[in-house]
């Protein structure tokens, strides 16, 4: 394989006892709420993103 070797194995040793975790210690993931919009000005047309994506694709 090009990126090394893979061992089965080093997976295998990788699993979560699930009894040995501390509740106390996880992440709130909803700790804070955000409202809000998000706006992106591309400053192109359709088109024009089109086309520049058609020269990427020809280069």
């Amino acid at each position: 394989m090009g990126f090394g070797s893979y061992d089965e194995s080093e997976q295998e040793r990788q699993s979560v006892d699930s009894e040995n975790i501390n509740t106390d210690e996880n992440v709130d993931t909803e700790e804070h709420e955000h409202d809000g919009d998000v706006n992106y000005n591309i400053g192109a047309s359709n088109d024009e993103l089109l086309d520049r994506l058609q020269d990427i694709k020809e280069d």
